[in-house]
């Protein structure tokens, strides 16, 4: 394992619990009004529900995305997706309506899978190759960080905003 992916386990582990920290205050602000606009439109403004329902459809997209990379051996595999990819937009639209605890239960499943399979990758996983669409070459090693660590810290902020700003 290397010190990355270590590092990497200890953010996911931190993730989990903050996130597990919001979920009571969450819970406690419902009932939340589901936001008209949640694409990539301007005006586009996500409240709790979408912010959870993207985060737990995040989280086993960029892993198993990590996992074609894994998988394609050798060869630079394509991988990922843009914001404005249809199926992950109609996933936040479907799941943003299920129950808060089912999204957060969702969130902590996504970190634990993410810790679990972190701690399997080899050496020479972690050196194998992607093609991002807008990004453009990526190793393993290197995949953790834009699509899940930062990515999910921001969204942390950002429900954070959205309780202060609703006085929660």
């Amino acid at each position: 394992m290397s010190t990355s992916t270590s590092t990497d386990r200890q953010r996911l582990a931190a993730l989990r619990r903050a996130y597990q920290g919001l979920e009571p205050r969450v819970i406690a602000g419902e009932p939340w009004p589901l936001a008209e606009a949640f694409g990539v439109e301007p005006e586009a403004s996500w409240g709790p529900r979408e912010v959870l329902a993207h985060v737990a459809e995040m989280l086993p997209f960029w892993l198993g995305e990590l996992d074609r990379v894994v998988l394609g051996g050798e060869d630079v595999v394509p991988f990922g997706r843009g914001q404005d990819d249809p199926m992950r937009i109609g996933l936040i639209e479907r799941e943003r309506t299920l129950p808060l605890t089912v999204l957060f239960s969702r969130v902590d499943t996504g970190f634990r899978d993410w810790e679990l399979r972190l701690a399997t990758l080899s050496a020479s996983d972690l050196e194998r190759r992607g093609q991002h669409p807008t990004r453009g070459e990526m190793r393993v090693a290197d995949l953790a960080e834009p699509f899940c660590l930062g990515h999910a810290e921001s969204h942390v902020t950002q429900l954070e905003t959205i309780l202060a700003d609703a006085g929660r």
